[in-house]
């Protein structure tokens, strides 16, 4: 495949979604006012409860077999840890630029979760197609790369409602906080004789029922930790985070709908019964991938309708955007062939080239929409975000092309 054929086809998904992108810009301009904020914050509602779980549900139930599943086991692997190299790559980029506290969650959900859907689901088959592609014969290739990118968008759509989820919602939730306390302060006002009172948490103090003495329990908790055995204090630490855990965050919409859809797929009696045209049931899958269809353009117009507020009025500074480009477009890339050839080396994968292809690609594509549609739920950063896909998605016409080029002649 030469150069300009590698180009066009690793071009045409990222400027489409730049097009798209741009619609949804103009249709939220106040001359036009088709996507004000209202109009926003339903059709995100609609998207999160309705268009993705509808567009998982289809793609799996369609495309994942349990024999699949079985051959790619190490593809979820992969992916969890483009995430927590994201994240943590993520977490030190918001220390080095010192990211404003509301803001952190955007950027290291940005760093964390990629674009792991609908661009796999362009790229890999407009591979494929190509007379001269690298991956065996036209047909194979094409059939391999719907599964690989199903799979691909199913274990993203977990890892993002869960993980990245909670990164992002931890800092918005604190942003909330931290205005409220503020409020609460700058209504209060002192004594007369100007004294304030400590207030302490119920779980350091204590008040008798007189109210004349408070009772010091952190020495108390203190000694206890102490006599406590490194097993006890990891069972303690892991049953802290867990109560911190909100299930109904956790089990999104997307998740549960990826969770239906394997379980479609993998269950041979549940899958003649809905997937294929002589299925009884064909017309649900049908009906579920026609809703699907609306997932994309819409998240898309989205981002771009929220880009007007941020191309007013940013907190963003250029460091953090210039450094969440580098995450994504240089140290993950990089990071992905070192994971893919480690994983050939020690025979985790096997020699199927358009696998380790897939694989390298998911720590090059820019970051995942669904993190706009976060920060819209949270109405929290939704311009800054904006912003910062903006130009992820410009600069990922160039460098997915490289990069492209670089995983193919290395599996040549």
């Amino acid at each position: 495949m030469g150069f300009l054929d590698l180009f066009v086809v690793a071009l045409m998904p990222v400027l489409k979604v730049l097009l798209v992108t741009a619609v949804g810009l103009f249709l939220a301009m106040e001359k036009v006012g088709l996507l004000g904020p209202e109009a926003r914050n339903y059709l995100n509602k609609i998207v999160f409860y309705a268009f993705s779980p509808a567009l998982l549900v289809s793609n799996l139930a369609e495309t994942i077999t349990y024999k699949s599943l079985v051959t790619l086991w190490f593809m979820p692997l992969n992916i969890l840890l483009t995430y927590l190299i994201g994240s943590a790559l993520g977490w030190i980029l918001v220390k080095i630029t010192k990211t404003p506290k509301h803001l952190k969650g955007i950027v290291i959900g940005c760093c964390t979760a990629g674009n792991l859907g609908n661009l796999l689901f362009i790229i890999v088959p407009a591979v494929c197609d190509e007379s001269d592609s690298p991956f065996a014969d036209s047909s194979t290739c094409s059939t391999d790369a719907e599964a690989y990118a199903s799979l691909s968008m199913a274990v993203a759509a977990i890892y993002t409602w869960s993980y990245a989820y909670f990164l992002v919602s931890a800092y918005a939730v604190k942003r909330t906080e931290h205005s409220s306390i503020q409020s609460s302060e700058a209504a209060s006002e002192p004594s007369s004789d100007g004294c304030t009172e400590a207030l302490l948490a119920s779980s350091y103090s204590q008040i008798t029922e007189d109210g004349s003495g408070n009772v010091e329990l952190p020495l108390t908790d203190l000694k206890e930790r102490k006599k406590m055995s490194f097993m006890e204090k990891i069972v303690q630490c892991l049953k802290s985070i867990m109560s911190k855990i909100d299930l109904k965050k956790v089990f999104a919409p997307a998740t549960i709908a990826a969770i239906v859809g394997f379980v479609i797929g993998i269950i041979s009696p549940v899958r003649k019964v809905l997937i294929g045209d002589s299925a009884p049931l064909h017309v649900i899958n049908s009906s579920a991938a026609l809703i699907g269809e609306a997932a994309i353009p819409s998240m898309t117009l989205i981002m771009g309708a929220n880009l007007l507020k941020g191309l007013k009025r940013s907190e963003m500074n250029l460091l953090a955007i210039l450094g969440v480009i580098a995450v994504r477009n240089i140290f993950l890339p990089l990071l992905g062939i070192g994971v893919t050839k480690a994983a050939h080396h020690f025979g985790l994968v096997g020699s199927d080239s358009l696998y380790q292809f897939v694989l390298m690609i998911q720590f090059a594509v820019p970051p995942a929409l669904n993190i706009g549609t976060m920060s819209q739920l949270f109405q929290s950063g939704q311009g800054e975000t904006s912003i910062i896909l903006l130009w992820t998605y410009a600069v990922a016409l160039i460098s997915l092309t490289l990069w492209s080029m670089l995983f193919m002649s290395l599996l040549a």
